[in-house]
């Protein structure tokens, strides 16, 4: 590992290129922690609980509970800024300024951190939840109603489209990743009628 970072300091070197160290850390991922003494520029660096990386949290167990729990935070903020912010109550207005600041935050990458738990899928949903029920008019309604009403779909649903993209992208060679790494095609089909006598 530390021939690996040696290498990448001396290309960075190489091309004019600064490292942060302050910025960098060791990550160990799985149960067993790895006692290393990494070291970038004659600096040792500190091993993290968990990193941000690419916008996404990434902690030693790649549970993705802590990168929720940090967009719904930052999407809660945004949605009560926006509600607290704007006079007006119109509802198209509120919904497309909900749908450009804060539904990203709650989108990002979710291909890579996709919740599988109950408690973290109604952590993100909670968001959208709670917003539409604060727009007039809709607040005696349940969840399923005011989606229906504004023509939204949960953002469960949309996560779940969303794979089944990648899925597809995936297995037809849209983007660079192996399909054998994720998937197994079977060639044989099977009609209903090849049983019957």
């Amino acid at each position: 590992m530390q021939r690996a970072v040696t290498f990448l300091v001396d290309w960075a070197h190489e091309w004019q290129l600064s490292i942060s160290v302050d910025k960098c850390c060791v990550l160990n991922i799985g149960l067993q922690a790895i006692a290393s003494h990494i070291t970038i520029s004659n600096c040792v660096l500190p091993t993290a609980p968990q990193i941000r990386h690419l916008g996404i949290v990434v902690c030693a167990d790649l549970s993705p509970t802590a990168h929720i729990a940090d967009i719904v935070t930052k999407a809660q903020k945004r949605a009560n800024l926006i509600l607290r912010a704007f006079i007006s109550r119109e509802e198209n207005t509120l919904m497309r300024v909900y749908l450009v600041y804060v539904r990203p935050l709650l989108e990002y990458n979710s291909v890579v951190w996709s919740p599988d738990t109950v408690k973290d899928i109604a952590a993100i949903e909670s968001v959208q939840r709670r917003f539409i029920k604060r727009l007039p008019g809709l607040r005696s309604y349940s969840y399923q109603h005011r989606l229906h009403c504004l023509k939204l779909q949960s953002l469960e649903l949309r996560r779940l489209c969303a794979d089944l993209v990648w899925g597809y992208k995936i297995l037809f060679g849209i983007v660079d990743v192996q399909p054998g790494e994720f998937f197994l095609v079977q060639c044989t089909s099977f009609s209903r009628s090849s049983n019957k006598l």
